[in-house]
């Protein structure tokens, strides 16, 4: 007998461990490819697992996601991608890379102009692509419409980062879808010809380049402007901040331009009930509150509050065009950029 216990005691050890690997297992989860940064979706994602109980595996990258599920193919694990720009969010439609989603969650909470009409993915916060003027040298009321941008009384007095970066590829392309391609060209000549510089930089640099003096008005998402406000670490990003003033666009007409961060089911989801579970949670009150304070942007579910600091720029009227119809003038609005060579700066 006690030379049979060592192997019970084995038995029982391996038994126990198979149990654990069992439980392991059908452990609940969801595996998601992000482009927001962790700091931003953490938190969240630590509330959808405290409320779910499903565990969140995430593999965080700024560039390469659609590569990455290309080269997986029908191996890959990821469930669901989290994604900024309606762009990326194309990309992987046009890719073939998603799966449709119906969700009666997701209807409700997110405006149809703001998802896929197949449910291939969901926008789930908006920024708006606005203009800050200079609060010493533009007169109230001197800009108010994206043609204004254009007007030669502008001249030398606008900076902009490179018109290939998907936010301005985006912008270009709803003006070409609200007033054609010729108009938009046009547009856009008059644009380059009142450039301060050459495009460059991010949209901080923009703000940076007024308080400099080096021009009077600049195009930057919403979400910079409180990035600039609240800076903890680079506190000389307030002064930029305080330069200038938020103009919301075109509000006697569509509205300002918004884009979105947004989220999609996989083709290969093989978690996907827990990956639909998280977009609506996405989607949901408790999610937007954090993203509208997190990340300083606007949630797309109405009723939820936006961020004291974003409030304190004011009520805007937001361009209410379909994102299907702004990506799919992409492509012709990155080909204008290149046409006119609005990179090369004024008089090129």
């Amino acid at each position: 007998m006690p030379r049979k216990l060592p192997t019970l005691l084995a038995s029982v050890v391996l038994a126990v461990a198979g149990w654990a690997s069992l439980a392991d297992a059908a452990a609940p989860e969801v595996n998601l490819y992000s482009y927001r940064q962790p700091f931003l979706i953490n938190p969240i994602l630590e509330a959808f697992t405290k409320a779910t109980g499903i565990k969140v595996n995430v593999v965080y990258a700024k560039e390469g996601v659609l590569e990455k599920l290309k080269a997986e193919g029908k191996n890959s694990p990821a469930d669901a991608v989290l994604t900024v720009d309606i762009g990326r969010l194309h990309e992987l439609e046009e890719a073939g890379m998603l799966q449709p989603v119906r969700s009666e969650t997701l209807k409700k909470n997110i405006p149809a102009h703001l998802r896929d009409a197949d449910g291939l993915w969901f926008g789930l916060t908006t920024r708006a692509r606005i203009a800050v003027v200079s609060k010493a040298r533009v007169k109230p009321g001197e800009l108010k419409t994206y043609a204004d941008l254009a007007d030669p009384k502008f001249r030398g007095r606008v900076c902009v980062r490179s018109g290939k970066h998907s936010y301005n590829v985006a912008l270009i392309a709803s003006i070409i879808a609200h007033e054609g391609e010729a108009k938009a060209e046009q547009w856009l000549n008059g644009l380059r010809a009142n450039l301060a510089r050459k495009p460059q930089g991010n949209d901080r640099a923009q703000a940076k380049a007024i308080y400099e003096g080096v021009c009077d008005v600049a195009i930057i998402n919403t979400y910079y402007m409180g990035k600039m406000q609240t800076e903890k670490k680079e506190v000389e990003q307030h002064k930029w901040a305080d330069a200038v003033k938020v103009v919301f666009l075109n509000q006697d007409g569509r509205g300002n331009h918004v884009n979105v961060s947004g989220a999609a089911i996989t083709k290969t989801a093989k978690n996907r009930d827990n990956a639909v579970r998280l977009l609506e949670f996405l989607s949901d009150d408790a999610a937007q509150r954090m993203y509208a304070s997190d990340n300083l942007e606007y949630p797309v579910k109405d009723g939820v509050a936006v961020d004291p600091v974003v409030k304190s720029w004011g009520a805007f009227k937001a361009d209410t065009i379909d994102l299907e119809k702004i990506a799919a003038l992409r492509s012709k609005a990155s080909q204008l950029v290149d046409r006119i060579r609005f990179d090369q700066g004024p008089g090129s």
